[in-house]
């Protein structure tokens, strides 16, 4: 009879469990879904309230003039550094040497105004009076400002006959008109571990625009 008695409390504790966890567990199971709605929901709310933040309406479309003042360059270049001007002794060439090439020139022009953001391409060949051929690039990008002076930064690489080397380039200078003829001068200075060499470099264009 005990051990009757003790078979049915076992199975009444059994019973009793299961359907107070069951429960439990389904109202656990609720209040977390009506949690995670509420996050989601405050979360598709904020998403919605910071994208209008950010963007509540789009601009008009920003117009710009373009200008192309393309035109020959010509200079000079001195060069500093006891590597780079070695190098040039061993093929008889002096530490001074002339530059001829072309300037090609995309400039962006903010209608209301202001300075303009200019890219530059600018190839060279220096040493024709030495009897040799010395070809370099320059790629600057700057700003010019409505006063005519500028600065600009870029990569430069020159090749010899031992192959090509690079460099930093960093100009500044300033463009004169005269009669609609821009006639811009510049000191470039372009550095590397060999040393550094410093050119005065001037031409003229003839301002092309395009809108």
């Amino acid at each position: 009879m005990a051990i009757l008695d003790v078979d049915i409390i076992k199975a009444s504790s059994l019973f009793t469990s299961r359907f107070f966890i069951i429960p439990c567990l389904e109202d656990v199971m609720k209040r977390t879904s009506y949690t995670l709605l509420a996050a989601g929901l405050l979360l598709l709310g904020f998403g919605s309230t910071a994208t209008y933040a950010q963007n509540p309406s789009l601009p008009d479309e920003v117009s710009f003039a373009q200008r192309n003042l393309g035109g020959p360059r010509l200079g000079v270049t001195y060069v500093l550094g006891k590597g780079l001007s070695e190098k040039l002794a061993q093929r008889e060439i002096g530490a001074v040497l002339s530059q001829f090439g072309w300037h090609f020139e995309y400039q962006v022009i903010p209608d209301g105004g202001g300075p303009s953001f200019v890219i530059q391409f600018v190839p060279l060949v220096a040493g024709v009076e030495y009897g040799t051929l010395i070809p370099s690039a320059s790629l600057a990008m700057g700003i010019r400002f409505p006063g005519g002076f500028e600065f600009g930064l870029g990569p430069n690489v020159i090749l010899s006959d031992r192959g090509a080397a690079s460099a930093l380039v960093v100009a500044i200078g300033k463009s004169f008109n005269y009669g609609g003829v821009s006639i811009p001068v510049n000191l470039v200075v372009a550095t590397n571990q060999l040393g550094q060499r410093v050119s005065i470099i001037f031409g003229y264009a003839i301002a092309r625009s395009a809108k």
